[in-house]
């Protein structure tokens, strides 16, 4: 008996069924680009990549999503990212709260000194009143704001000597992010503020062109930031920069129901992983620096005061600006007058 053979018009339907299933498959497949300002070396990138990886996974990788670290979207300018997002050149982002201040007036709330002591303060804010609030005004500006991750809260150090008085920031130049916020508060402490770029900061810090910076535990440590001088730093959570996972309101628009819940679920999820590793990570991190031969100070109630009095006049001029309504139900959330 002779085996049955395919003819060549089988053969060819077979071909074209398999080659249309193909470009079926990778028409329904999606790429969405994420920008992020640092890369996963660092707990921010790595919330990036989380969200990248659930989605992934949860989606059979008909949804993926790529991460591109180091603000490339915005050529190195952190500021811009807001507006890129919002003008459509970039699909999602976890971004910082200081670096979208410029477009989000609003998120200047997480700026301003010594609000938030501690992180059961900035947990009730961003999961009460205040964070629902923050999200309306950053969803009025078209970004669909999904979830909530964390930078950390900013320490300041610097190459000259201990700060445990406003006395001692006197003529300091600080490297500031380009917040006039925080140009405001170390020029009410006596500081000389810098504003640069992170990209720029490093050299700025190698050469003594700066003498100090302020940035979360996290980034001192992975980038090493003792080696550039930085040799003192104080612990004084003077403020909290919380990260937020958003999308563009357009690519928003054009996805599923199942897509869209797909993208919300997975970001508050990568934020959650995210905000408990970065604070399990914190204990570790500072002993890392310590025992790299950076003095580390930790201020009194006392000495904590004085840096709240000499702080007092930037809430003068920028609780207009955030809006007085939002300040009071931060400090509803918190439990604080």
């Amino acid at each position: 008996m002779t085996a049955w053979l395919p003819s060549r018009l089988s053969l060819s339907l077979a071909g074209a069924l398999l080659a249309g299933a193909t470009l079926a498959t990778s028409v329904e497949a999606r790429e969405l680009s994420v920008s992020t300002v640092l890369s996963d070396a660092f707990p921010w990138g790595q919330a990036a990549q989380k969200w990248a990886d659930l989605v992934e996974e949860r989606s059979n990788g008909e949804l993926t999503l790529r991460v591109y670290p180091n603000s490339q979207l915005v050529n190195g300018d952190q500021t811009r990212e807001f507006s890129a997002m919002r003008s459509g050149l970039i699909d999602l982002a976890v971004g910082s709260t200081i670096n979208w201040s410029p477009q989000v007036p609003e998120l200047n709330l997480f700026s301003l000194p010594f609000l938030m002591p501690d992180e059961a303060a900035v947990d009730a804010v961003t999961g009460g009143t205040a964070g629902d609030l923050v999200f309306d005004a950053i969803e009025s500006r078209g970004v669909v704001p999904l979830g909530w991750g964390e930078n950390g809260f900013r320490q300041v150090s610097n190459s000259r000597g201990v700060i445990d008085e406003p006395a001692d920031l006197e003529g300091l130049k600080i490297r500031v992010v380009g917040s006039p916020l925080f140009q405001d508060t170390f020029s009410a402490m006596g500081a000389n503020p810098t504003q640069m770029s992170w990209a720029d900061a490093k050299p700025a810090l190698t050469t003594g062109a700066v003498d100090g910076q302020e940035n979360p535990l996290s980034v001192f440590d992975v980038a090493r930031i003792d080696q550039v001088g930085q040799s003192y730093v104080t612990l004084w959570n003077y403020m909290n920069d919380p990260l937020i996972f958003a999308a563009n309101q357009q690519v928003w628009s054009s996805l599923s129901d199942e897509e869209k819940t797909l993208l919300r679920e997975t970001a508050i999820e990568a934020g959650v992983w995210e905000i408990k590793m970065t604070r399990e990570q914190e204990a570790d991190r500072l002993a890392a620096i310590e025992e790299r031969g950076v003095t580390v100070t930790e201020l009194t109630e006392e000495q904590l005061e004085a840096f709240v009095s000499a702080t007092e006049s930037v809430y003068s001029k920028w609780t207009p600006r955030i809006g007085e309504e939002l300040l009071e139900a931060a400090r509803a959330d918190i439990g604080t007058p």
